[in-house]
Order: structure tokens, then sequence, then C-alpha cells
């Protein structure tokens, strides 16, 4: 996915829960019909352990001859993580990989020194029409392994830990949490967990991961007697162990890791700890110095802002 420019909102109250450092209320955009809220990058937060970016598009409905389109453009420096809830996305690249993406399962994209990919609606749901429901992150590198060499992997839904107790689901997709290890690649200490919620049931949240933050993906839940619903980045305070209630049935993920290695810069896709690095990138993406993605010869233009 692509980075498109938006407006933070205006912060709210503060919340009485000790253990919440700050909330985010993520940002909207609506582009046609197709609905994406954008919680990381934020001017009051840009990373949560290696997190750099988290979107959650959708739901939406396509009919029949609507389509997701994003044509090829560059990443550098990080790996996009693809997950979704409901729909497909067929992803191309310019290692030559085309794989389609369906819920539950991971698409790992590592940019490393530099990719060019496309995500489409494959032929069947343009003619039938679908929906669609999911979150894109990007992880960013570790200083160590920006410039390596790009790479995608995938992670069919059964190879993903997944337990249910209690009223609740818990799949680890990147990283170990309660009790689960998830197989998918991780270049810098990880977490990632999607979590379902029905309602009165109670997740415990522990404080061995350095960075952690909850984001609501849908329903609403309680935390020290303060509610939270759609949208909402919770960033936790470091060291503080908690509990979630679900007031209504709820999707939710814990996204975090070890507090990266420095400071991150982040223009359009591109994702460095060097602003020069960031200016190489845009230069040889404007002059065609990039791989081009086999069969899909359209492009998005570097933009202008």
């Amino acid at each position: 996915m692509t980075v498109l420019e938006t407006d933070d909102p205006v912060p709210g109250d503060a919340y009485s829960c000790d253990a919440i450092e700050m909330q985010i209320v993520a940002r909207s955009r609506d582009l046609g019909g197709f609905s994406v809220r954008r919680a990381l990058p934020s001017s009051r937060r840009r990373l949560v352990g290696p997190f750099v970016f988290l979107d959650h598009f959708g739901p939406s409905i396509f009919r029949p001859g609507e389509a997701f389109d994003v044509r090829p453009h560059p990443h550098i420096g990080l790996s996009t993580v693809s997950y979704l809830f409901d729909g497909a996305i067929v992803h191309r690249d310019s290692l030559g990989y085309a794989e389609t993406t369906k819920p539950g399962e991971i698409s790992l994209m590592t940019a490393g020194k530099g990719i060019v990919h496309s995500e489409r609606t494959g032929l069947e749901d343009r003619q039938r029409g679908f929906s669609m429901l999911g979150l894109q992150a990007w992880v960013a590198l570790p200083k160590s392994h920006e410039e390596g060499l790009p790479s995608f992997e995938h992670y069919e839904q059964t190879k993903i830990p997944e337990h249910s107790a209690e009223g609740k689901t818990v799949r680890v997709l990147m990283g170990s949490a309660y009790g689960l290890v998830s197989p998918v690649r991780q270049d810098w200490s990880t977490l990632y967990v999607d979590v379902a919620l029905e309602p009165g049931a109670r997740l415990p949240v522990d404080a061995e991961t350095e960075e952690r933050a909850i984001y609501v993906v849908s329903g609403e839940i309680d935390l020290a007697g303060d509610r939270f619903g759609v949208g909402s980045l919770l960033v936790l305070r470091p060291g503080d162990a908690l509990m979630v209630t679900a007031v209504t049935a709820a999707r939710l993920v814990l996204v975090g890791g070890a507090t990266m290695d420095g400071p991150r810069h982040i223009w359009w896709n591109f994702v460095s700890s060097s602003k020069e690095r960031i200016e190489q990138a845009k230069a040889d993406w404007k002059t065609g110095r990039f791989e081009t993605v086999p069969g899909d010869p359209e492009f998005i233009p570097l933009p202008d802002f």
C-alpha cells in the first residue's frame, strides 16, 4: 500500500487509565467509497516498536466492475505486513512473485534496498463484486538490514498459531505471546497479535514487550473504566500490565516490540534512518532506476508534496 497525505485530528482529552500513555484517533479518508483509517504515523507518535505505519481499510463493499487497484510503487527500508479479515488482494512484485492474500494469511514483503509491487483485485472478484476489511502495517528494518536484499514470503492461514478459550480467540501474527510463537520472520523484536473477543470476555496484556499499543478494529473495549471504539490506537505505558474487557463483540490487534535503533524518516513509501537515502530513492524512482513488476506496466508517479 502507499502513503496518502492526511491531516491529524485534534487530540482528545486525557483519559484516567494510567496504563495508557496516549490515545491516537486514526485519521479517516474516504477514497471513493473505500474507507481507510491511518493510525500510524501520527504527529504525536511516529513509531511503536518497529511499527512505523498502520492502515485499517474497510469494511467496504465493491460492486461488480469495481476494484481495489494500487498501481506499482516502490519501497525501501521496511517490511510490509498484509493481513485481511475479509476479501482478497493480489500481490505482484519486481522479484516476480504473484500471490493472493486471503483472510487469516500473512504476506510479508521486505523491501531492503528497494522493491516495487502492486496490490489489485483478482479477475473473479472484479466480475462478481466483493467486500474487503483488513490491515496493512509497515515495520521498519534495523539499520543493519536497511540495504539488504528484497524478499517476499507468504504464510497460509493454517501456519499462524491460534488459541480459543473463555470467549476470546488469539492469533499470533508475529513474535510470541500467550504461549504461541509465530513462524513469520522478523528482523527486529516484533509483537503483532490479532484478538477476537465475545462480549464480556477479558484479555490480559502483560508488560514484557518494551513498546506496546492496542488498535481497535471493531466493537468497543473497556480499560480501567474508559471505553474505546473503532479507530482508537492506545499506546501503553512501558512496564504496566493491564486487562482489556470487551463491552461488545470486538476485534483488536496488539502491536509493538523493542524500541528501534534510532529514529526513522518517512517520505511517501520510503523509510530510512538516513534522509539522504530517501532523497536517493526519490531520484531513483523518478528516473526509472527501480526494477519493474512483470506483467504490470503501470506505475504511480513520484508525488509532488
